[in-house]
């Protein structure tokens, strides 16, 4: 079945929608349809073998009203090529961005990837593609199969090549260095052939500069086929500033050069060919570590792909044949042979083993497999042989849905990176009129040309926006990839973001705090039967019933290998408990309102039945022939996580709130046992929402950490929603964070991590603001002004390189976060 939603034109009046839907209702293969009159759009449910879209149009047009499909917004993402810093993403996001159609654009610095959505009515995947091209940049596909193989493989490529031209350039630049700066160091004076001296032979001195600069160049060549196209396009970057100034030093040596060949020799002090070549080597060497840096950025990520295996073994015509992994399909009967991988999701048809599901759940302790029970895919068949029914294959698959989730936190920007979005746009144009600036006021000072060039040269070169372009999302990529590593998987990165601001934790009970399956904590009995036999008519009588305290007792029973007793008669009293007829005996059971409507005393038991409530469990009361037996109590029993949760986000400084449906008594027992004070009980479901908006309307940061199923309103109007489980499809889509190891000590772990991650990225973001100040103003010679040192361009290019290469061994650092204890 497909659902579908229409915009809808020319209804009037509650008439109007009802007439639409039941013209649409009448269609043959519609199952359901909902037209609302506030919103004018109308919901249709049909089978999509049987009509199409085009059928409800025309059915709606006949009626005299206009229908028009609501095409849903497409999440759409690009690798893109060629960016080396935050100029470069903040012009591609600027061009993609004015696209008509496209919304939510996002470039990621560190993993070169461009997300966005957009509107297929309004535009294409072409137009994003086109838009790339024309802000001078080059993109490629990303293939739903791409495996972490193919990833690894063009990573690999990407630092072999620039090793590569780093080395070219280096062997290259020392002899470069040699001829030109050897002969000029003070007190050593490093000799050269005679046919090569500047004082002997000036012009072979200058032509062999050039011989060995022109591989330099050629090794660097994309800082320059990237650079002028982005100068051309208005939107430099640091592409640009380097292209201008080695091309500047370039320029000005060949000029030395013509007239050192027309016989003016003191232009020996003009050339400036390794200023450029050592440039471009320094640059290289600062990208080739770069590179390398941001391949252990994404670990964790190829760490989780890198668990799903290769093939599969497939049964079919009683024959087992291995297949690659894609071409397994939903229905396919898979076989898992004791100590394989289980390569999909699925339901087990035929045998018994126990999986390890330690890299979903973080439970060490293998967990027992039969018939009807699911398995997943990566986890470990540890001892038997499984036939299983693939039900989730490919990208469905639990761990396929926990690497999107990862990979769309880490392309995701946080707030914090807005300042260096909106700092890195303004900054190259900004430094480039600082360079002419300062080789202008330096000509006007009477320095000479050669002076105001290594000037201009310096400010190109320090002032690099890499390192702020680097900052933030190296940091996210770390701390979201290390957080999925503990289990602990943040959708975005102001998820990561909001969490360390977060002041008051509300925890639901039920399956949050507590296990969420109630199991029989006491059983007190008169002196005229015995435990094990009130156990065994109880249970009996709450075999039909399906109450969860009755199933706690029928399981209870099984456990003591209790048999069960043939129930004559059965009749369930709603909010009260149960009535039954067995061994020709009547048997009552049920709360206090049940037994005070039978007028049956409960004096013996009265004492026992308040404590047992005072301690957050539930008592039974069971009366048989009119006469009171004894009671069983029941109780949904602590995790045993909580109390230590609890504890530690005290110690934080956060407060903790408890909220459930529970009455007060019970809310409160459990409560204070796990050591909250302030309890929001007897709070339905569609009013938990209410109560985490009251408390944000103290001006508290609320995060609210629940199920993911019954909770959804609540975790989505908290600051951050934080849901308990194993990354359910509902837990997914409604919490901003899903603990996949269902401990509540994972709370504390993801703030801490939440708060490390933001430390890091302050950090990151400081260094690289004050790299630049400070830089700046020491390349355009203010320092030398004031009698203090000058910056020679190749400093500045080495400082540069560094600068970038700082920042992410910064954000690395984030990689020896250990969880909390």
């Amino acid at each position: 079945m497909m659902k579908k939603i229409f915009n809808i034109e020319g209804m009037t009046c509650a008439s109007c929608a009802a007439r639409i839907e039941k013209v649409v209702g009448k269609i043959e293969g519609v199952s359901s349809v909902t037209v609302n009159l506030a919103t004018e759009k109308m919901n249709v449910e049909f089978d999509e073998n049987k009509i199409s879209s085009n059928d409800i149009l025309n059915a709606v047009d006949k009626v005299g009203y206009k229908a028009l499909e609501v095409l849903e917004n497409k999440s759409y993402t690009l690798k893109i090529k060629g960016m080396t810093c935050a100029a470069c993403a903040g012009a591609i996001e600027k061009t993609v961005g004015k696209i008509d159609g496209v919304t939510n654009v996002r470039v990621n610095l560190a993993t070169e990837k461009l997300s966005c959505e957009i509107d297929p009515s309004k535009t294409n995947k072409s137009a994003v593609r086109q838009g790339v091209e024309k802000a001078g940049y080059a993109w490629e596909e990303i293939e739903n199969k791409n495996t972490v193989d193919e990833d690894k493989a063009r990573k690999e490529k990407e630092i072999k090549v620039l090793w590569t031209k780093f080395i070219v350039a280096a062997v290259f630049t020392v002899p470069l260095l040699y001829v030109a700066m050897g002969h000029m160091i003070p007190g050593v004076k490093l000799p050269l052939p005679q046919f090569i001296d500047p004082m002997h032979n000036p012009v072979n001195f200058a032509l062999l500069q050039i011989g060995l600069t022109i591989p330099i160049l050629i090794a660097g060549y994309r800082f320059y086929t990237v650079g002028f196209k982005a100068l051309w396009l208005r939107s430099p970057n640091m592409d640009s500033l380097i292209a201008m100034g080695t091309t500047a030093a370039c320029l000005y040596s060949l000029y030395s050069t013509f007239q050192i060949i027309q016989g003016n020799h003191h232009f020996i002090e003009g050339l400036y060919f390794e200023t450029a070549g050592v440039i471009i080597t320094l640059i290289l060497l600062g990208k080739s570590l770069e590179a390398v840096s941001k391949g252990k950025t994404s670990e964790a990520i190829k760490k989780l792909m890198g668990l799903a295996p290769k093939t599969a073994i497939i049964i079919k015509d009683n024959q087992e044949i291995e297949t690659p992994i894609d071409e397994v399909l939903v229905g396919d009967i898979v076989l898992a042979k004791p100590g394989s991988k289980i390569p999909v999701d699925g339901l087990v048809e035929e045998g018994n083993s126990s999986i390890d599901e330690s890299m979903l759940t973080g439970e060490s302790i293998p967990v027992e497999k039969k018939k009807g029970d699911k398995v997943f895919a990566a986890s470990i068949n540890k001892n038997g042989m499984l036939k299983f029914k693939a039900t989730k294959v490919g990208s469905d698959t639990a761990l396929a849905q926990i690497i999107k989730l990862v990979e769309e936190a880490q392309s995701t920007k946080a707030p914090i990176a807005k300042l260096a979005d909106i700092v890195s746009g303004y900054f190259v144009p900004i430094v480039f009129l600082i360079a002419l600036a300062s080789f202008v006021i330096w000509m006007l000072a009477g320095k000479d040309f050669v002076f105001s060039l290594t000037i201009f040269i310096s400010v190109l070169v320090i002032a690099c926006p890499c390192a702020l372009g680097l900052a933030t999302p190296t940091a996210i990529m770390v701390g979201t990839g290390k957080g999925a590593e503990n289990g602990i998987l943040i959708k975005s990165g102001e998820a990561l973001e909001a969490a360390h601001q977060i002041q008051v934790i509300v925890f639901d009970k039920t399956g949050t705090i507590t296990e969420g399956k109630p199991e029989v904590t006491d059983i007190f009995t008169t002196d005229w039967i015995d435990s094990n036999k009130l156990l065994q008519l109880v249970a009996s009588a709450e075999k039909g019933s399906e109450h969860p305290l009755g199933d706690a007792i029928v399981k209870e029973a099984e456990n003591n290998q209790l048999s069960f007793l043939v129930i004559e008669q059965f009749e369930a009293l709603p909010g009260r408990g149960i009535k039954v007829q067995v061994e020709g005996k009547e048997l009552v059971a049920g709360n206090l309102k049940l037994m005070t409507e039978e007028t049956i005393s409960i004096e013996e038991f009265d004492e026992i039945g308040k404590r047992l409530a005072s301690e957050g469990k539930t008592p039974m009361f069971i009366a048989i022939d009119h006469k009171i037996a004894g009671i069983i109590a029941v109780a949904d029993v602590i995790k045993e996580s909580s109390i230590s949760a609890i504890t530690q986000l005290k110690k934080m400084g956060i407060e903790v709130a408890m909220i459930t449906g529970d009455n007060s008594r019970t809310a409160d027992a459990i409560a204070k046992q796990v050591g909250i004070t302030r309890v929001l009980s007897e709070v339905l479901p569609q009013d938990k929402a209410n109560e985490v908006k009251k408390i944000q309307s103290e001006g508290k940061k609320v995060a609210m950490v629940g199920d993911g199923i019954n909770d959804a309103p609540a975790l989505a109007q908290a600051n951050i929603g934080i849901a308990i489980g194993s990354g359910t499809d509902v837990a997914i889509e409604s919490a901003d964070i899903v603990l996949m190891h269902s401990n509540l000590m994972d709370v504390p772990t993801a703030i801490q991590l939440s708060k490390s991650t933001i430390k890091n990225i302050k950090q990151n973001l400081f260094w690289a603001f004050a790299y630049n100040i400070a830089g700046i103003p020491l390349a355009a010679g203010v320092l030398y002004a004031f009698g203090g040192p000058l910056l020679n361009p190749v400093f500045a290019a080495a400082a540069m390189s560094l600068s970038s290469v700082s920042v992410l061994a910064n954000a690395l650092r984030l990689k020896r976060f250990k969880p909390m204890k």
